[in-house]
Order: structure tokens, then sequence, then C-alpha cells
């Protein structure tokens, strides 16, 4: 049957399920894209296409970021404050051509790449992906575990098998529409949120640090590269690019090339407020390292586990809570999002799809044996964040080389400029990641 020129469409969901879906949100989210849409106010507006980056935001405040962000804090104060913000706001670029790719061509990224790329580099970057999938939810499900295993006394295995019975009540919202999943990831961001302002209100921050670090931008030796590659790479997340295409391919399906732009420009404030949010987060979070510890002396706060511990005596045991709550919150949330990611990273590069459940068992099995063997938990979320920053050319090349496609995007297709900022970023990127492989295995410090 030939799809109509505008509706919503969620083709993986059962067909009652996508009939209540659709009621909800179809008519409204078609009047605001006709020419004249004057009845609603600003933020009923954007109700129905708010979500999507929400979805995608949760991948930047997942504990890979808690842990790259306390090293960073108590080691160098508030010296890499101006690479989080510098990171999100790239961040903000890739994830809108990321939502701009699956509204203008009806596909994700990774069934782009499968259809448009030749096979043997298809299988490459597929491999790639998987593993990056897999960095993802070690450092999800890792996070998850300490949450429980920090704010009950649960052993670690305990948390992480709980880690996982959560995840798949959370994916199980799927069956009723994409609004129920939406609402519960965004109350959990909302709940990290909070918790770092919070840690904020509490842990009296330096201002005049936080605007040094931005107005003079700078590193200190080797390890502060290191620390920032891998705030890059829990910033800019790889599998995070392929999944927000795939989250706005065919929420809302419009062809009409006005009424394109126009959905355009709606997932444009979606992008700019997720993706706002994150950025405070992350940056709350390098700040509450930094005043906590970095200002008292306590630079050898090398993991989450003693950050916990250290908190109490200098904050106070409410500033304990709040990290325990926004770590659980962010593991939960960010782990349903890294499974959802695997998915369709296999579906789009394969064109072949694993029952969820399964996906969930076989990426358990990294964070467990991590877990089994006692390995040092925050050092092991810092390694998979370096890790996705070597694996996101194998996504932002590809990005940018098909919103650049005129004849593919149409109307949304890439101006110059946005082209050339994307690939300035991209090479920046990679210069980043190059250094660093010299100063580490070179042996300058």
């Amino acid at each position: 049957m030939k799809r109509s020129a505008s509706r919503l469409a969620l083709p993986s969901l059962p067909r009652a399920s996508m009939l209540r879906a659709m009621s909800t949100g179809q008519n409204f989210a078609q009047e605001q894209l006709e020419s004249n849409p004057q009845k609603a106010g600003l933020f009923k507006k954007l109700l129905p296409f708010l979500g999507p980056a929400f979805i995608a935001s949760v991948a930047y405040i997942d504990p890979g970021n808690f842990a790259t962000n306390i090293s960073a804090g108590s080691k160098y104060g508030y010296l890499l404050v101006w690479v989080v913000i510098v990171s999100s706001l790239m961040a903000m670029l890739i994830q809108t051509l990321s939502a701009k790719l699956g509204i203008a061509t009806g596909r994700n990224l990774a069934e782009l790449c499968r259809e448009r790329l030749p096979r043997w580099l298809v299988w490459v970057m597929w491999g790639v992906m998987e593993l990056a999938a897999m960095a993802t939810d070690l450092a999800e499900f890792l996070g998850a575990a300490l949450g429980f295993n920090l704010l009950f006394g649960m052993p670690m295995l305990v948390g992480g098998l709980l880690t996982a019975v959560v995840t798949f009540l959370i994916l199980g919202l799927e069956r009723f529409g994409f609004r129920p999943l939406e609402a519960v990831i965004s109350a959990l961001v909302a709940v990290v949120g909070l918790s770092y302002l919070a840690e904020l209100i509490i842990g009296h921050p330096s201002w005049s640090g936080i605007a040094g670090s931005i107005l003079q931008p700078h590193f200190q030796g080797s390890e502060s590269i290191l620390l920032a590659t891998g705030i890059v790479g829990a910033t800019i997340m790889p599998h995070v690019i392929y999944l927000h295409s795939a989250l706005t391919q065919n929420r809302i399906v419009v062809r009409d090339p006005v009424k394109q732009k126009k959905l355009f420009h709606f997932e444009l404030a979606d992008v700019a407020i997720a993706m706002t949010m994150a950025m405070l987060i992350n940056t709350a979070m390098l700040v509450m390292a930094a005043s906590a510890f970095g200002a008292t002396g306590h630079t050898d706060i090398d993991s989450i586990q003693v950050a916990y511990k250290t908190l109490e005596p200098l904050l106070g045991p409410a500033a304990v809570v709040f990290f325990g709550v926004s770590l659980l919150a962010s593991g939960l949330a960010s782990s349903s999002v890294g499974t959802s990611a695997g998915q369709i990273i296999m579906q789009g590069f394969l064109k072949h799809r694993i029952p969820v459940w399964v996906r969930r068992l076989v990426t358990m099995i990294p964070s467990l044996t991590v877990i089994g063997l006692g390995l040092d938990a925050t050092k092991t979320l810092v390694a998979s964040q370096v890790f996705l920053s070597f694996a996101l050319p194998f996504a932002l090349f590809p990005l940018i080389f098909f919103t650049a496609n005129r004849p593919l995007m149409g109307p949304l297709v890439n101006r110059r400029l946005t082209s050339v900022v994307a690939w300035v970023i991209t090479i920046l990127i990679v210069l980043l990641n190059v250094f660093l492989t010299i100063q580490t295995f070179g042996g300058t410090t």
C-alpha cells in the first residue's frame, strides 16, 4: 500500500499500538505543519515534535560521562570545562544532521550505508559500530550496576542483573507506542539534571574558574589530552548518530518540500533544547568534581566509588544521595537506549534483526566479565569512551557525505558552510586521536 503524504508511521509496533500512537498525535502534528498554525501556544506547537533528541541526549549523560568528567574535574579542576562545552556544541550540529537525514530520506544512516556503499566497507563499518555499541553498553551497564551498589549496598553482580531486568521493562514500553518510552527516558534525564542542579547548589563552584577555562582553552600534558579525548568520545557518541536518524525517519512522515522544512525546524528546536540540557548536565558533572575534589586537594579521585565515598565528608550526605540517584538514572536510561541503538545498527547494515532480549543478554557478557574479574570500573569506563572517540569517523564521514548529497536530501541538503564546519569537526577529532596515539605509544609525557 502506498504511504500517504503525511502521517505518523511506527512500523515496528503492533498494529493496535500503532493506531493508538497515531491517534494521539497525528492530527495536531499535521496541523502544525500547515501554513498557518495559529491556534496553539509555542509549547503546544512544539510538543508533538519533542522526543527524538531527548532519547538521543541520554547518550551524552551516560555513566561514561560521569567517569571522564569526575577524572577531569578532580585532577585538573575547571581546566577542561571548555572541552565539554565545545564537544556539546559539536554534538548539536551532528545530531541536527542525523535528524535531518531521517526526515529527508525516510532511511536511517545504517540503511543508507548498506544501500549506497561498497559491500566490503559496509561489513567493516558494521563491525566497528557493533564494537562501539558494546563499548557504550559496557559503560552504561557498569554505571547502573554501580548506582545500585552505592545506593543500596548490593553486590555489583546483583546490581548488574537487576539493571538487565529494569532495562527489559523499559524497552517493553515500545509496544504501547513511542510516547511512553520517550516519557520514561525524559523523566530519567530530568532526574539526572535536577540531581546535578542540587549538587551545584551544595558545592559552591568557582564561577571565575569556569569563565577562565572557557576564555583561555588549553591542555596540561598528555593525560589531559587523554581525558579530553574521553570527553569527546562520551559526548559525540557514534552509536547515537545512527540512532537519531532512525528515530526521525518514520516518526512523522512528510514528502512535501515545504512541510519537510517546517518539520525540520521543529526538530531543530527538539535538538537545541535536549542538547542544551545535556551540555549543562555534563558541565555540572565536571564543575562538581572540580569544586568538591580539585579545589580541596583531592586530586587522586580515580574512581566513581572513591568519589561517592569522598563526597559525604566534603559536601554532606545529601550530595551523596543526589550523586548516586543521578548515576543510577543515567545508567538505566542509557542502557535502554544503547540496546535500541544496537538493534538499529544491525538491522540497518545487515537487514537482519535479532530479538531484543538476545541482544541484551549478549551485551551483558562484557560487563559481567568486568564485574566478575574485579576490574576497575571507572578506568574501564574511561577506556570505553576513548574507543568511542576513535570510532566516531565511521559515523561522521558517511553522515556528512549523505547530508551533502542534493539528489538524496532534496530541500534539506546541507548548506556549504554546514558541510565545511562538519568536516572541520571530524578532522579535529581524527587529529586529536592521532596525537593521543603518538603520545601514548610513543612514550611522550
